[in-house]
């Protein structure tokens, strides 16, 4: 068959099939960055007008459009709504800026460790992937500002708040030092924030896009952590030289996104139930964290280092002793364990032995210790072998 030639570097999606293994009742997974079920809110459809059912506006609901501008400019965005589109999770935003920027051989910049679906749709269309390396507070500046001097990317990837993988935050300082880098040699931002409100510190700072002068930026988030991902709602805010081409690449992907999902999303957004909502989940989360925390002291403090993380989704623990995690999958989805191995996350995988990516906010607290029990015990028995 006369395939294109991208499908040729199409990968499955390892957490995909890892949550596929893990949809046995019996399995306790710590694999995806799945929300707890138990605080999914009760959704009220009885107001929805029967029009909501019709064809929409590719950009979206125009209340809504308005709802996420006012929610971004209280964060420092400078926009309107009429740079606001609302796409189908902030996935699709990856998806459309791909498109506008990324031929084969095009050269992106992207931190060390960063999101695995990101990675994956750049290098489905041939981008070449170059990393900066994270630390506690931010990507090392130096090396940032190497590569933006030496490579010229056409676009740098980044999620400041709460990252995935990593849990980093970065500080105020940091995010003024990129911002600064950016303006100084022109390339745009994609900032990805889907953990923004997921804080369980009450610490906050401006989006990197509120502290540049003149780079061209998106700036993307999404309902699904703070409301139901099965609504499949997110937005992008893009710079006005952007926007157009944006809307215009949504119109060939899919007229539209669900006007179902995003009137319920209308109904939430900047009320005051959601913010009573905010504070329970963040509350909800931080005990679960806490739980999480008190079990991997437990079961990790001998095998593996790790920071606290002060919100998001996920604990990143770096082995002491390196093995390949991806080579753990079988051995723990025996003991019925789920995980995510830290490699994937890497534009070289095979230069990154020796992470792992854990959700706390979905595991069954009851099942949490026997869980990490039984997975250190994969990770023992892993680094015995290795030492034999």
């Amino acid at each position: 068959m006369a395939f294109s030639e991208r499908v040729s570097r199409l990968k499955s999606s390892l957490i995909r099939e890892i949550l596929a293994a893990a949809q046995r009742p019996e399995v306790m997974s710590f694999a995806g960055g799945l929300p707890a079920e138990a605080m999914l809110p009760k959704l009220d459809w009885d107001e929805m007008p029967l029009n909501i059912g019709q064809y929409g506006m590719s950009e979206g609901e125009p209340q809504l459009r308005e709802l996420l501008a006012a929610e971004a400019r209280a964060l420092g965005v400078p926009c309107e709504a009429s740079q606001v589109l609302v796409v189908s999770g902030s996935q699709q935003t990856l998806d459309l800026a791909t498109k506008l920027y990324i031929d084969k051989g095009t050269k992106i910049l992207l931190e060390g460790p960063t999101y695995l679906a990101a990675l994956q749709i750049f290098q489905l269309f041939g981008a070449e992937c170059l990393t900066v390396p994270l630390e506690a507070d931010g990507p090392n500046l130096a090396a940032l500002r190497a590569s933006l001097e030496q490579h010229r990317p056409s676009f740098i990837y980044l999620i400041p708040t709460f990252q995935n993988p990593s849990a980093v935050r970065y500080s105020e300082a940091r995010r003024d030092a990129v911002a600064a880098l950016l303006d100084e040699f022109g390339v745009t931002l994609i900032e990805d924030e889907p953990y923004r409100e997921l804080s369980f510190d009450g610490g906050s700072a401006r989006p990197l896009v509120s502290r540049l002068q003149s780079a061209s930026w998106i700036y993307t988030g999404t309902v699904s952590k703070t409301l139901l991902p099965g609504l499949r709602v997110g937005y992008l805010i893009a710079s006005p030289d952007l926007f157009p081409h944006l809307l215009k690449l949504k119109q060939s992907a899919d007229l539209h996104t669900n006007r179902i999902g995003q009137w319920q999303a209308m109904q939430w957004i900047g009320s005051e139930k959601y913010q009573q909502h905010l504070v329970q989940l963040r509350s909800f989360y931080r005990i679960r964290r806490d739980a999480f925390q008190a079990a991997l002291e437990r079961y990790f403090s001998d095998l593996a280092d790790w920071q606290v993380p002060q919100g998001g989704l996920f604990f990143w623990l770096t082995l002491k002793q390196p093995l390949d995690t991806r080579t753990l999958l079988a051995q723990a989805l025996e003991q019925d364990v789920a995980f995510m191995p830290g490699e994937p996350f890497f534009c070289e995988p095979d230069l990154h032995h020796g992470h792992l990516r854990l959700n706390f906010s979905h595991i069954d607290p009851a099942r949490l210790d026997e869980g990490l029990m039984r997975l250190a015990a994969v990770v023992r028995l892993a680094q015995r072998a290795q030492a034999a």
